[in-house]
This record gives structure tokens, C-alpha cells and sequence, in this order.
């Protein structure tokens, strides 16, 4: 007998347990970043024990938002998760802002970024697909349309990944699981290969501190680290399939945050170990220079194959996660009316995740993504702190709800959480300003939209 919501209305399949958890956690934090970003850090920040240091110290603060939001998730476990939080704390408005964000560019957008750098990496293996190979180059005005073979797989890997995610939560789930699974082992070889063989240099874990600029330096750190760990939230969006939320949305949560934080870490140490600080500084893809130090070519060949690997799985995990947040948008009446149904077969969110797939490719051929996705940014951190200020504003006005699952070390543990949010924002306030305000502009625009939907609802 099928499930029921209301009327004729499926419901979505609580099918995912607290292992499934964790590795969607894992999945949607673990991209390319942590491939890439230490050589960033190691360029404001030139001391081993420090660089170690930043990455410790963002993982502890995303910890804090796992804490924090898994009692916002076990409040409402509902699909689209950060847009029940917003809504019920705040109102409407707040919710609906946050999921047209998604839909326009932070989600969708995202997706096309993560697609394009999968395409990159599928370049290094078969060149047709390199981004550097352009098959067509059409002239419009004064600027030209260009499509490149990495446009063209990093379409056809969201196509693909959704079209596996409307057959079926369990399909989708087991397609990400298994890449995700890959992935670690792919990371867990790296580090223990890399922490057994002869280093090329010394850690210098405790080298003498340098004074000046520490503290900038340190915060310029902190900020390309928390980036790393962003997906970490994604469990949350859905929420609403997860079986006994009570139980193993925290479990699933807070233990993929941990994995990744222990990833992260011992990935560094290996860095470390492989290159003296002001090489790494030098590098844009830190894991192949590192493991071409380690091991050789072969084994920059084998770590960009695991970057590959882990493209594809961080794609997989957001194309699930994020098109649950449409769905009760759409059920609300405050978005596109033909979304707000599930499946009546596979049980998904089966046309929101064609919307948000179709949208993505036409970001991702357009090349329009990247700008579109770095003004968002600073709208993607702004309702972070609003979110993580949810849990405070909702133990004040609802102190009734049934809270199975409280954030441990309240209130310190949420405090610190916005207060690393806080951090991103001061942070791009001051350093681009301009794309912070078009960030703002383009939630903006849904404000018209909202207004004709809640038109088109009353009626």
C-alpha cells in the first residue's frame, strides 16, 4: 500500500539510514578543495604548524554547525530542510528567499561548478573532454559563445547523475554511496601510503611563529578552509527521507562531519610531509604535487584519478540533496505549481529534479555559472547566520516542540558556529564588496516573484 501525504499525493520514501547519512555528508563535502586549497592557505600563511592549525580549527567550527543543525533537522524532519528552519522561525518570506536562491544559482550553480571541474579532470584521460578543447565558437555581438568539451561531459554528468535520482531514492542514494566510498578509499590509500614512506620534507609543525599580519593571515586561512567544508549541511535538505530522523540524522551528520575533518587533517600532514611550505605555496594542485613528490608520476596520475572519483560523488550528492528544497516551496504555492508533486512511481521529487537539472545545464553550457555563483556566495553565508541563529530564536518562541536531539554545549556550540559565519561575511564585505551587493540584488529579484506566487495561491 502506498504511503500517503494528503489526497492522492505520494510521500517521499523514508529510506535513508545513519550510514547513508554519513556518507551523503561525506560526499557533498568532499570535492576538489581539499586537492587544491592548502596551497592557497600556504601562500598568506607560510608555517606547517599553522596551515594544520586553520584546517583543525575550520573542521571544529563546521562540527558546530552539524551539532547546530541536526536539531534544527530533528525539529522538522522534512524535505528541503534549511527552508523549513528559515520559514518556521522567521516566516515565509526568509524560507522562500533562501530556495529561490538555490534554484537561481547557489544549488544549481554549484552543481554546474562542480560538473565543469569534473569535466577538467576527465580532460587529463581523454583530452576530447578537456576544458581547453573547443568544439564550437559562435560570435554574438561583441562576445562569443563558446562550447567546450568539458562543457559537454559536465552536461552529460548531470543528465546522467538526475536521471538516475528520479528512478529512485535507493538509486540515487546507492550511486552516490558507492562513489563516495571510493572515494575514501582512494583518500584513506593516499594517506597511508604517503604517512609510511620517506617525506621529502619535515612538517616543521613547530616552527618559530611569525608576528607580523599572523592574525589576518590566520582568518585569510580560516575562510579557504571552511569553504573546503562546505556541503556539510546537505543531509539536512533531506530530511524528509530519512528513516527515524530522531536517531540517524544526528548520527549521520555529526559522523560525516568528524570523517571529513580526519580527512582533511591527514591529508595535510601528508602535504607536509611531501613538500616544504614555500613549494606548496607555489602549487595550484597541491595533491598532484604532493603525491608526484611522494611517489612519482604515476602517483600524481592515480591522485588525479581519485580527484576525478570524487568530483563525480560530490555531484551525485548535491543533484539529491538539493532539488528536495522545491518541492515544499512548490506545495506552499510559493514556486512553480507543476513541482509540488512526487512521483507516483519512484517516489522523488521527480520534476524538481528535472527543473534543477535542465537549469544546471543551461548554466553550464552558458558559461554563466562562475559569476553567477561567486555573487552568491555572500547570500549563501548570510542565511547560514540566519539558520544557525534559528536554533536560538525557536528555543524563545517554541519552547513547547518536542526536541528529541539538543545541540550539545548549547549555547556556546551555535555561538561559535555564527561566529565563523559572521567571519565569511565581514570578510567579503571588505574584500568584494561589489559582488557581495550583486549576491544581495539577485535574492532580490525574487522579492516580484514571491509576491505574484502568494497572488496566485490566495486565489
Amino acid at each position: 500500500m502506498t504511503d500517503r501525504q494528503s489526497g492522492d499525493s505520494p510521500r517521499l520514501v523514508r529510506g535513508l539510514g545513519a550510514w547513508d547519512g554519513a556518507l551523503l555528508t561525506i560526499g557533498a563535502t568532499v570535492g576538489t578543495g581539499i586537492f587544491i586549497t592548502t596551497g592557497d592557505i600556504a601562500r598568506v600563511l607560510p608555517h606547517g604548524g599553522l596551515i594544520l592549525l586553520v584546517w583543525l580549527a575550520g573542521g571544529l567550527l563546521t562540527l558546530a554547525g552539524a551539532l547546530t543543525y541536526a536539531e534544527l533537522g530533528v525539529l522538522f524532519p522534512r524535505a528541503g530542510g534549511i527552508y523549513h528552519f528559515l520559514k518556521e522561525a522567521y516566516g515565509p518570506l526568509p524560507g522562500f528567499l533562501y530556495g529561490w536562491a538555490c534554484f537561481l544559482v547557489i544549488m544549481s550553480g554549484g552543481i554546474a561548478a562542480i560538473a565543469v571541474g569534473f569535466g577538467e579532470y576527465l580532460g587529463a584521460f581523454l583530452p576530447f573532454f578537456s576544458t581547453q578543447h573547443v568544439l564550437l565558437a559562435v560570435p554574438l555581438g561583441g562576445w562569443t559563445w563558446t562550447l567546450s568539451g568539458g562543457q559537454v561531459a559536465a552536461a552529460a554528468a548531470i543528465v546522467v547523475l538526475t536521471a538516475v535520482n528520479v528512478v529512485g531514492l535507493r538509486e540515487g542514494a546507492g550511486t552516490q554511496n558507492l562513489l563516495t566510498v571510493l572515494k575514501v578509499a582512494a583518500i584513506a590509500g593516499f594517506v597511508a601510503f604517503g604517512l609510511l614512506v620517506d617525506g621529502q620534507a619535515s612538517p616543521e609543525l613547530l616552527a618559530p611563529v611569525p608576528a607580523a599580519g599572523l592574525v589576518t593571515a590566520f582568518g585569510v586561512g580560516m575562510i579557504a578552509a571552511l569553504w573546503t567544508f562546505d556541503g556539510w549541511y546537505g543531509l539536512t535538505l533531506s530530511a524528509g527521507e530519512v528513516h527515524r530522523p530522531e536517531r540517524n540524522l544526528p548520527l549521520g551528520l555529526i559522523a560525516g562531519t568528524g570523517a571529513v575533518l580526519v580527512m582533511y587533517a591527514l591529508l595535510n600532514l601528508v602535504y607536509l610531509r611531501a613538500m616544504p611550505v614555500a613549494a606548496m605555496a607555489g602549487t595550484p594542485r597541491i595533491g598532484e604535487s604532493a603525491a608526484a613528490a611522494l611517489f612519482g608520476p604515476t602517483g600524481a596520475r592515480l591522485v588525479t584519478l581519485a580527484v576525478l572519483v570524487s568530483t563525480l560523488g560530490c555531484l551525485a550528492s548535491t543533484i539529491l540533496y538539493a532539488a528536495r528544497i522545491y518541492l515544499p516551496m512548490a506545495q506552499d504555492g510559493v514556486f512553480f505549481p507543476s513541482l509540488a508533486k512526487v512521483h507516483p512511481r519512484f517516489r522523488t521529487p521527480a520534476r524538481c529534479l528535472v527543473a534543477q537539472g535542465g537549469w544546471a545545464v543551461a548554466l553550464t553550457v552558458t558559461g554563466t555559472y562562475s559569476q553567477l555563483y561567486t555573487y552568491a556566495i555572500f547570500a549563501a553565508t548570510l542565511f547560514h547566520v540566519a539558520t544557525g541563529a534559528a536554533v536560538f530564536v525557536l528555543r524563545r518562541t517554541r519552547p513547547g516542540l518536542p526536541r528529541p536531539y539538543r545541540v550539545w554545549g548549547y549555547p556556546v556550540v551555535p555561538a561559535l558556529f555564527l561566529l565563523a559565519c559572521a567571519l565569511l561575511v565581514a570578510n567579503t564585505l571588505a574584500e568584494r564588496p561589489a559582488e557581495a551587493l550583486a549576491g544581495l540584488g539577485l535574492v532580490a529579484l525574487g522579492l516580484p516573484a514571491y509576491a505574484a506566487w502568494r497572488r496566485r495561491s490566495r486565489r
